[in-house]
């Protein structure tokens, strides 16, 4: 049954309110950064990715330098670089955001991935945790694959085929790296309370802890 325009009004503006919890890192002065902390801020900036914000992954990577040297450098590559389609592959990214219900992930990527074309009909179904049955058959090959890939731990040879002649070798390879490298982001996203930017409101409920 459909909501009430008041009841619709009631969940938007419980979604405005809604508090995330506190991060746990503090955010660093960018006029105080030790070398090797500026050498990351700037590989990002010089990469492609063309800028650095001092939020979600990155704020975090600047805690750990040397890891998040090498972590930005996947995500760039896993972001930018392969051979699959940006709209399949920003779709994969919110599969994994909505699976992991990363808040920052799903904000940054939900854009993303409208300007990519997948459908916004599609991301509102992967936001409210319904199976997107109106996208195309390609993205639902897709979806498939991550949400048996998570669910199970493993991908059957049916799934497997549908993408792989998608995507072929190097492309369903390029695809488990994606997931991967988002979920690890959305991990990081998660542990360390990252907040979405200011003004925008929370995609997930999270409890207070």
């Amino acid at each position: 049954m459909a909501k009430s325009p008041s009841a619709r009004s009631r969940s938007n503006k419980s979604r405005r309110t809604r508090r995330l919890p506190s991060p746990r890192l503090p955010a660093l002065d960018m006029a105080s950064l030790t070398g090797e902390q500026q050498a990351l801020v700037d590989a990002i900036s010089s990469g492609p990715r063309g800028r650095f914000s001092n939020s979600g992954p990155f704020a975090v990577y600047l805690h750990a330098p040397g890891f998040g040297h090498l972590a930005q450098q996947l995500g760039g590559h896993a972001r930018l670089g392969t051979s699959v389609p940006p709209r399949l592959s920003e779709f994969a990214i919110l599969c994994t955001a909505r699976f992991w219900q990363a808040q920052y992930e799903w904000v940054a990527h939900a854009a993303i991935a409208a300007k990519q074309g997948v459908k916004p009909a599609t991301i509102r179904d992967l936001h409210a945790g319904r199976t997107p049955t109106s996208a195309p058959r390609d993205e639902m090959a897709i979806y498939a694959f991550v949400r048996e890939l998570y669910a199970t731990r493993r991908v059957s040879d049916a799934t497997y085929k549908r993408v792989h002649k998608l995507l072929g070798d190097a492309g369903i390879v390029e695809l488990v790296g994606i997931l991967g490298y988002y979920a690890m982001v959305s991990m990081i996203l998660n542990v360390f309370r990252m907040p979405v930017p200011e003004g925008t409101p929370a995609p997930f409920r999270e409890a207070n802890k």
